[in-house]
């Protein structure tokens, strides 16, 4: 699967969730989307939740940015580095975010990554309405 593909998907399952809230205010959608409670109300989210496993090792595990905003993605590849393809980067070279190199090909590891995934990083992007905006 094409990781635009798997965004568009991951986005409209986000969305639907959303659109079901009683309210869709940011501390409404942050509180629905913390781990503890998205794991076991919505376990077809993602399917790490069936393992009981977290895709990031945190205490308080916020899931609404699974897909990071700052994340960037090419299935054709962003660029040649040192005659390899770079595929994807992180937009802000966050500090715990790193480059994952096997043969020709060069992903961004976020594997340690937690700034998408706090409680205040999800209401500080949504704002008041509970929207996004256009990020990507």
């Amino acid at each position: 699967m094409r990781y635009s593909d798997w965004y568009e998907k991951f986005v409209q399952r986000r969305d639907s969730i959303v659109d079901k809230l009683p309210l869709s205010d940011a501390r409404t959608v942050a509180d629905y989307f913390d781990y503890d409670n998205i794991s076991r109300k919505d376990i077809s989210f993602c399917p790490l939740f069936e393992r009981g496993v977290k895709c990031h090792d945190m205490e308080s595990l916020n899931c609404y940015f699974c897909a990071c905003p700052y994340f960037r993605f090419d299935d054709d590849g962003l660029d040649e580095v040192d005659g390899k393809t770079l595929y994807s980067i992180c937009t802000i070279d966050a500090p715990r975010g790193k480059r994952l190199i096997r043969g020709d090909v060069i992903h961004q590891d976020c594997s340690e990554c937690t700034i998408p995934h706090s409680k205040s990083f999800v209401m500080k992007r949504l704002g008041k309405n509970g929207s996004e905006g256009d990020e990507r």
